[in-house]
């Protein structure tokens, strides 16, 4: 195990291809943060998590929101009927916060979600992708703070 697994074991380092570290963020609760200066058209991280079936993940989603105390939400639709719960089995990659102007966009490689830098990343900086969400979807408001903020997680 290397010191910066042991340091930030939420981030696994099998997955992410630069430095990181998990801090308090602006945006909500946790982030994660660049540790060094990341350039621009990189592989940064994969999204990793338990694959399960839709309608195992709509199951998981209704228990989390019937519970006293709901957890952050940690799935991605992986392709159709599918789903990585990023909760079980996560990089660290799931503890990435929403913004509508992000660092990061999504590419779906092979069954795999890779984020990649959209332009150099410095250091210190959050990293943060667009979630997208249904706009047919309930309504998610947005804390990202860019002033190109469209006040929701979902897309217009």
């Amino acid at each position: 195990m290397s010191l910066n697994s042991r340091k930030h074991p939420l981030l696994d380092s099998r997955f992410r291809c630069w430095q990181m570290r998990v801090g308090r963020s602006l945006i909500q609760g946790r982030g994660v943060f660049a540790a060094e200066t990341i350039a621009g058209g990189r592989k940064v991280i994969e999204y990793t998590g338990e694959r399960i079936s839709q309608r195992e993940a709509t199951a998981r989603f209704r228990r989390m929101m019937r519970s006293r105390k709901p957890k952050r939400f940690c799935l991605f639709h992986l392709k159709r009927g599918w789903v990585l719960d990023g909760a079980v089995g996560g990089s660290g990659a799931e503890l990435i916060n929403h913004s509508c102007d992000p660092n990061l966009r999504t590419r779906r490689i092979r069954d795999h979600i890779l984020y990649f830098s959209r332009r150099r990343i410095r250091k210190g900086e959050e990293l943060t992708v667009d979630y997208k969400f249904s706009k047919n979807t309930v309504r998610v408001p947005c804390s990202c703070g860019s002033p190109r903020c469209r006040g929701t997680i979902n897309l217009k």
